[in-house]
């Protein structure tokens, strides 16, 4: 059995990967479980930080995590940055993704910022979203 956290992360990469809007706007198969490499061509989506949260009772089997995107691109100006966030926000946000070991997560948006990275000298996104496993229908 896979962790949680692998899980969550392979069905969101699938689903993303399998999103036509999101391909296009980063110009290809931009996301990355890994930091990309050094010459990847912006824009791209990382994967972030994710924090499990084990809510296990003794008569349910509860949990939730908490799973961060980061959307990074070197365009004048943030719309693309926008874009890629409003195309991943409306792919995953109140989604259900089937996970291979355990029952479905729901999705929420918990949290979005679009911010210059001056050190960087890119803009940079955050998404990040709650997952809360809902038991599979019987």
């Amino acid at each position: 059995m896979a962790a949680p956290a692998a899980e969550l992360q392979k069905a969101v990469l699938a689903t993303l990967g399998a999103d036509r809007g999101l391909i296009a706007a980063l110009g290809g198969a931009q996301v990355y479980e890994l930091p990309p490499p050094k010459n990847a061509a912006s824009p791209y989506v990382t994967f972030g930080r994710t924090s499990v949260y084990d809510w296990t009772t003794g008569s349910e089997n509860d949990g939730e995590q908490l799973l961060t995107l980061h959307i990074w691109s070197k365009a004048k100006g943030e719309a693309e940055t926008l874009e890629i966030m409003d195309i991943i926000r409306a792919r995953l946000a109140d989604s259900l993704l089937p996970l291979d070991d355990s029952d479905p997560v729901r999705l929420r948006l918990e949290f979005s910022e679009a911010r210059y990275d001056d050190d960087l000298v890119v803009h940079h996104g955050l998404l990040r979203f709650r997952a809360v496993t809902e038991p599979a229908a019987v």
